[in-house]
């Protein structure tokens, strides 16, 4: 999710105006604008200001990271097992009578 979209959910959700968040948040109006437009990038730490003005909690953590070659081999023994799946059944599913229940 982009800054600009995270900025407008948060003030929509809490229901302010740019004027209003400007004023909690301590950061211009027209910062807010621009940053709710995606025409200036914000800090962090002013993105984070403008969401916590909302009663919001930004939390920042790094991705978790993959190891392309263990993911690789997973992927490797998953198709060879798909490969040893039939493709079609031949013959009819056979089910076992249900027991007559009470009428």
């Amino acid at each position: 999710m982009s800054a600009a979209t995270l900025i407008t959910r948060v003030r929509l959700q809490c229901g302010y105006s740019q004027a209003e968040l400007a004023r909690r948040s301590g950061v211009p109006r027209t910062s807010v604008n621009a940053y709710e437009r995606g025409r200036r990038m914000p800090t962090s730490a002013t993105l984070v200001r403008l969401v916590e003005a909302c009663g919001y909690m930004l939390d920042v953590r790094p991705r978790q990271q993959v190891e392309e070659q263990a993911a690789a081999r997973a992927l490797e023994q998953v198709l060879d097992l798909a490969e040893l799946l039939p493709a079609r059944r031949r013959d009819a599913l056979a089910f076992p009578p249900l027991p007559a229940g009470p009428r």
